[in-house]
């Protein structure tokens, strides 16, 4: 992966892939991490604005602009990044370059067009709460992380849908749409002096100044043991999330973290294999009929991450997948194998090749990797770091505060770890 810097901070990274087509887009070190509680929701709101129109293209013209290259134009917004990114033929780079830049600085933000978006953003907001899992790892995050930013909802809460202005917008842009902050990333039929030329001509006058010199500081995230509980009788299956403080995105711990997660996996009640099953946690989750589902799962942020396991399961359950649960994180501690470690390792390795299976996942991942780490981190060092021999304290599993959110037809929900010896475990290192 190439790497360049402009003059006024923009970083452009690439990777030639050989392929006809390319994605190329804009990641941001922006997310709902940098809003308050007043403009919570203010990023994802510029999400669905950015396509509304620009001063050189109105709405329709852009769309024309994108259709007649056969492109696809999107954008997400996370609790740390934004982006805006297009996919498209190779040789319609320059062309795709040119919207982009027309997208992130010419916006119109028209005051029809942002109240046409409320009713959008609106019914969005209740489409996810239909979504029990999304609300309860929202949730999770908001008591892990209560008080402080991280705890902010991407989409924020329906009453600033309601009362976001273009003010508020325009503010947010200028704020936190700096060139420093950016990252111009593309793969595929790329070449890297081209984009180079393309930056230069299209981004190089994006400022990176901040009014005042109010340059942003991201405050400490605290995480707190707490936990948030949603009663409703009529649901026929308790979901819930329990989850410590995890590693950040920069932490050495991050590789053992994402092995752990391996180790324990996941599992679906449509799974074959029941005994046969590799993940301890997953053969008892069929042998027994715990839950229909569960998911290991690690969140990393720039200073932080959550680490969990969210699953599942009816109300006469709930105290045994619990309990399993934990066990599952001491066994890390006590029991592991090397052909645990082995197989878990494999699979790890499997999923990040995996992920990477297109020009749209690979410019995600240069984007992601520049905007955390400074460079795209190769899988080949990937690999290296996971097949070193790693030392993993178990200092992040229980007796350490613990985050728990749960939406169930019932109030009996176990907190505390069970089935283990606390100040054993907190003593205990695991070998890898």
């Amino acid at each position: 992966t190439c790497l360049t810097t402009l003059d006024n901070g923009l970083r452009i990274a690439s990777e030639e892939t050989g392929h006809g087509t390319c994605t190329v887009g804009l990641w941001i070190s922006c997310g709902s991490r940098y809003e308050t509680e007043k403009n919570n929701g203010a990023g994802f709101f510029l999400e669905h604005m950015a396509f509304k129109g620009t001063k050189k293209h109105p709405q329709m013209a852009l769309e024309h602009q994108v259709e007649s290259m056969g492109a696809h134009l999107s954008a997400y917004t996370s609790r740390e990044h934004t982006a805006y990114y297009m996919k498209t033929l190779a040789k319609d780079l320059p062309k795709a370059v040119a919207l982009l830049s027309e997208v992130l600085q010419s916006n119109v933000l028209s005051e029809a067009d942002i109240e046409q978006q409320r009713s959008v953003v609106l019914k969005e907001l209740e489409e996810v709460e239909g979504s029990l899992q999304d609300v309860c790892l929202d949730l999770l995050h908001a008591t892990a992380f209560q008080g402080t930013p991280l705890g902010h909802s991407v989409l924020g809460p329906s009453q600033n849908a309601r009362t976001l202005s273009r003010q508020d917008l325009v503010d947010f842009i200028s704020s936190h749409y700096k060139a420093p902050r950016m990252v111009l990333a593309a793969a595929g039929g790329v070449t890297h002096e081209e984009l180079v030329g393309l930056a230069k001509q299209h981004f190089s006058g994006v400022s990176f100044e901040y009014e005042d010199d109010a340059v942003p500081v991201l405050s400490p995230c605290r995480f707190s043991g707490s936990e948030i509980r949603m009663r409703d009788d009529d649901m026929p299956l308790a979901h819930i999330a329990i989850a410590v403080e995890g590693a950040s995105a920069a932490s050495p711990d991050i590789v053992p973290l994402m092995v752990a997660n391996s180790i324990i996996g996941s599992y679906d009640i449509t799974f074959g294999g029941g005994k046969h099953l590799s993940s301890r946690l997953a053969r008892l989750a069929s042998e027994e009929s715990l839950c229909h589902s569960f998911q290991a799962f690690h969140s990393s942020y720039s200073d932080t991450g959550l680490l969990g396991i969210y699953f599942v399961t009816d109300k006469h359950h709930i105290d045994d997948m619990m309990h399993w649960s934990q066990n599952a994180w001491m066994n890390l501690c006590t029991t592991v194998t090397e052909s645990d470690i082995a197989r878990a390792k494999n699979a790890l390795k499997a999923s990040l090749v995996g992920q990477l299976n297109g020009t749209t996942p690979i410019c995600d991942d240069i984007g992601r990797h520049v905007l955390n780490y400074g460079r795209r981190i190769p899988l080949a060092e990937w690999d290296a770091r996971i097949n070193v021999r790693c030392y993993f304290c178990a200092s992040f599993f229980p007796p350490t505060p613990t985050a728990l959110t749960h939406i169930l037809p019932t109030t009996s929900v176990p907190v505390s770890p069970s089935g283990c010896d606390a100040q054993d475990v907190s003593r205990r290192v695991c070998c890898w």
